[in-house]
């Protein structure tokens, strides 16, 4: 997306999929409206910081990226009548140009059906969360390919053909019918899922959070909610956003720093955010089938309803995250329940589960950063130090690589004072929990 102040990349973010999905509706052609709206970003840098930004962003920005998709279908028509003038093939009706003005249609937002369109079936589903990250939740390309662990260039080509295939198929823009959510509906809940988590931790640059992306995708699984209220895997995604975000205000300190779970302000949490979502997926589990987000969302509540770090419930989380495991194969949930074992049963039996890491989850730092803890509260502190220093390396978010330089730099320090400390079997400390990652 194009830079702008801080505040209006804000807007932007929400406006520009509203945009897409209105020259979408009204040319029905997704590649060539998402090309027109980026050239109307263009002119918006240029225009909107010599004059401020519009009464009517969003109007502005239909208005000139309409005027540019008119000027394509003009000349594809142009082209079209010329090739059948030739031919002698002019058909009578052909006299009103797609892409006329429907009075308020620039007033809808088309946000959600945009969603249920990048998350056809035609796709695969692999692109059709890319493309949509990419064209509803506003990531970059480099952030989508961390999402999913694989080289940028790789998930260039991928949004590339997914925005080839979806102009090809020619899928109208519309909201499914009933028919067809089941087909949609995993995939549009995965997107949501990876745009709060880009938000919720950033994986690069210097803030921890991007709260304008944690708003989307909460705002967004609200709607899929209203649409679907009794669907139990859509009220318990929300409510993990809920409860996850409402940590979000204690997680750094005064200069932006990263602060640990077990050592936040837990006044600060929002209570409204935790009633909500504790309320949510309390109201979701009795209904079933239990998928995993309500399992994720119970997790998140055992936490939040802990009054302290020390009073929370750890048997319940290990076995919580025993569910987890058996009904989802997401590797980041081996992190997670290695914390939580090494909480119940000891730091040696949490590292145990790590001695044969995911191929996906080998180099990557917080698989280092979760060795790293669990090698400290057993007392290993020349393993935790290294651990942590490669974490710290591997990294590419700037207050996560600060963090993990200083738990290395003071267990380093700590460790020429006292050397390594005798533990006790079984003997666990203060938890550690991978605030990255909501699995």
């Amino acid at each position: 997306m194009t830079t702008f102040t801080p505040a209006v990349d804000d807007l932007l973010r929400t406006l520009v999929p509203q945009v897409v999905g209105v020259l979408t509706r009204r040319w029905g052609d997704f590649a060539d409206a998402e090309d027109a709206v980026q050239e109307a970003l263009l002119h918006a840098t240029t225009q909107w910081s010599a004059e401020g930004v519009p009464r009517n962003p969003r109007g502005w920005l239909v208005q000139v990226a309409g005027r540019r998709m008119t000027e394509q279908v003009r000349s594809a028509q142009a082209r079209r009548r010329r090739e059948e003038l030739v031919a002698g093939q002019i058909p009578a009706d052909r006299r009103s140009a797609p892409g006329a003005d429907t009075g308020d249609e620039s007033a809808h937002d088309d946000t959600l059906t945009l969603l249920f369109l990048c998350c056809h079936p035609v796709l695969p589903p692999a692109s059709a969360i890319a493309l949509t990250l990419r064209s509803v939740g506003g990531l970059t390309t480099g952030e989508i390919a961390r999402a999913f662990l694989v080289p940028e260039a790789t998930m260039g080509q991928r949004i590339s053909r997914a925005k080839r295939r979806i102009k090809d198929s020619g899928v109208p823009f519309r909201t499914p019918d009933d028919d067809e959510w089941p087909a949609r509906l995993d995939a549009v809940l995965h997107v949501l899922y990876l745009i709060f988590n880009e938000g919720y931790a950033t994986s690069t640059g210097p803030e921890l959070r991007r709260v304008e992306l944690t708003r989307e995708a909460i705002r967004l699984a609200r709607a899929v909610h209203t649409l679907l209220p009794d669907n139990t895997e859509v009220a318990g995604l929300l409510a993990l956003m809920l409860l996850t975000e409402a940590r979000g205000p204690a997680r750094t300190g005064a200069d932006g720093e990263l602060v640990p779970l077990a050592e936040q302000d837990r006044s600060r949490w929002d209570t409204a955010a935790i009633a909500e979502g504790v309320a949510l997926i309390t109201a979701a589990l009795p209904r079933g089938p239990v998928g995993p987000y309500q399992v994720q969302a119970a997790i998140a509540a055992v936490h939040d309803e802990a009054p302290t770090a020390a009073e929370t419930d750890w048997p319940q989380i290990l076995a919580l995250y025993g569910v987890l495991a058996r009904i989802s194969h997401n590797p980041f949930i081996t992190l997670n329940r290695a914390v939580a074992v090494a909480m119940v049963d000891g730091p040696a039996a949490g590292l145990a589960l790590l001695a044969d890491p995911h191929p996906a989850l080998a180099g990557h730092h917080r698989l280092y950063a979760v060795r790293a803890h669990l090698h400290e509260l057993a007392g290993e502190r020349e393993a935790a130090v290294a651990d942590y220093r490669t974490a710290a390396r591997r990294t590419t978010s700037l207050p996560e690589r600060h963090h993990l330089s200083l738990l290395a730099a003071r267990l380093a320090a700590r460790r020429e004072r006292e050397g390594d400390p005798p533990v006790k079997p079984g003997e666990a400390g203060r938890p550690l929990t991978s605030e990255g990652q909501i699995t």
